[in-house]
């Protein structure tokens, strides 16, 4: 395995290498503010709306514990970033961290898989905005509502990122206004009526408490984090220095978490069909949190939620596809991929041909999968194994830079390995609970990165010889 690049000194930051000229350079410009933005909107803040009743039924209504606990799962994760982007503060994330925590085969494999999530879930995110804008207004096809969206968005990100992030800010503000619309009529209803349930059981559950039952639901819960982690592949970017964005990524979890726990637990106090109900009723589960808010609020918000989350997806998808040309930017950077992947735009500061090409994989997937009955559920079943696998490379990278290479002086031993194998647990078991679907297609794309790896090392290896002789 090729040695990882090095800084030339333990706490140095890592400079881009390979061509690393002006016009493959990033502009700084993101503040603090903009990189909440970037994770929250990717994320979303009403993420749990569409998996909630599936929660509710399989945690026997512990729905609540379920995100808190999932929320501490998944900051094994954001701390293993935070560790990393102290060293590698580059737009390459997960691919950087590997290559100098395991080396470039490491390295090449976890930027492979994580492109398999970056480029998905935007074309995930799409399809929700056209099917909810499609709701709302029927004589358009859904197909025309995604295209829309990836039009709009794509537009915003080669604008520029700033740019970018400022229409994001207001459009997450309007997200989290709908939010605590919700909680304020949540509340009130409460202290008028009262709760259909226990007011601990979405903590506790209905009946005898079962944790399994929460671990199982918790390996559902943590996919509606993924995103948080795009405030890295920022890291170019952002003014403020390396740990400025350690620290956003950090607060982007632990504001989900609030976020998602507070409205889960509200939601299942208001709920009225029980667990049980929803567990023998699956066709009920998709629909339970605006069944919850038509019954004990009004259809009023149920709409409200509706619109929000159709202008939330699509801005979801925006961060998204920004992280996928950043990270293509950066592989293509390190001759990973087609060098034309790895310049600048100097007007706007992004890298325009690596979001473009981004921008026509997802708007290919997700307009493939709007015009299928059965699209979205195809897309959903594969989104997330590329995240949780690069997630895991992660977490190695924590320890083989830290605790093996000890190249950034004396490791600790809770913060360098203990903490980094709870969280490659946590995410292999998640793996293991996956589809088959997902496995498989999984499994598919690890084997072609494989194969375009020993590819890319044949031609190094003949250059070599041919150089040499």
């Amino acid at each position: 395995m090729t040695a990882p690049v090095t800084p030339a000194e333990p706490n140095e930051p890592i400079e881009p290498s390979g061509p690393a000229a002006a016009e493959s350079t990033l502009k700084r410009t993101l503040t603090f503010r903009d990189l909440i933005v970037y994770g929250l909107l990717f994320i979303a803040p009403m993420a749990p709306v569409g998996i909630f009743g599936t929660l509710d039924a399989k945690s026997h209504g512990a729905v609540a514990l379920v995100y808190l606990v999932a929320t501490v799962a998944m900051a094994f994760t954001a701390y293993s970033y935070a560790q990393m982007v102290r060293v590698a503060p580059q737009a390459g994330s997960v691919f950087t961290y590997a290559r100098l925590g395991l080396g470039e085969g490491a390295g090449f494999v976890a930027g492979w898989m994580a492109m398999l999530d970056y480029l998905l879930i935007p074309a995930v995110a799409y399809l929700f905005s056209g099917i909810a804008m499609h709701a709302l207004v029927p004589s358009v096809s859904q197909w025309v509502w995604t295209a829309l969206a990836v039009v709009v968005t794509t537009g915003l990100n080669l604008w520029g990122v700033r740019a970018a992030a400022k229409v994001g800010f207001l459009v997450l503000a309007l997200e989290i206004a709908v939010l605590l619309i919700f909680v304020v009529s949540a509340v009130v209803v409460l202290a008028a009526d009262g709760a259909q349930r226990g007011w601990l059981s979405p903590l506790t559950g209905e009946g005898a408490f079962s944790m399994t039952a929460v671990l199982g639901a918790v390996s559902v819960a943590v996919l509606s984090y993924l995103g948080f982690d795009a405030i890295a592949s920022f890291a170019e970017e952002a003014l403020g220095g390396s740990a400025r964005v350690a620290r956003a990524v950090l607060t982007c979890l632990v504001a989900a978490g609030v976020l998602f726990v507070a409205q889960t637990y509200l939601a299942g106090l208001l709920a009225p069909m029980s667990a049980a109900e929803l567990a023998a009723e699956p066709a009920t589960q998709g629909s339970a949190f605006y069944d919850t808010v038509d019954s004990s609020v009004g259809s009023w918000l149920h709409d409200l939620v509706a619109v929000s989350k159709a202008i939330g997806a699509a801005f979801a998808a925006l961060a998204g596809q920004a992280a996928a040309g950043r990270l293509l930017f950066a592989m293509a950077r390190e001759r990973r991929l087609p060098a034309l992947l790895s310049k600048v735009n100097g007007a706007s500061g992004v890298p325009r041909r690596a979001l473009l090409l981004s921008a026509a994989v997802t708007l290919i997937a997700a307009v493939w999968a709007a015009r299928r009955d059965d699209g979205l559920d195809r897309l959903v079943s594969v989104v997330d194994i590329g995240a949780l696998t690069a997630f895991t490379l992660l977490h190695a990278s924590v320890v083989g830079w830290f605790w093996v290479r000890k190249r950034s002086g004396a490791p600790n031993a809770f913060k360098h390995l203990v903490l980094p194998v709870l969280g490659m647990a946590v995410t292999i078991a998640v793996i293991v609970e996956a589809s088959e679907v997902a496995q498989v297609v999984g499994a598919i794309w690890f084997a072609v990165g494989l194969a375009v790896l020993a590819v890319q090392r044949g031609r190094r290896g003949g250059r070599t010889v041919g150089t040499g002789g």
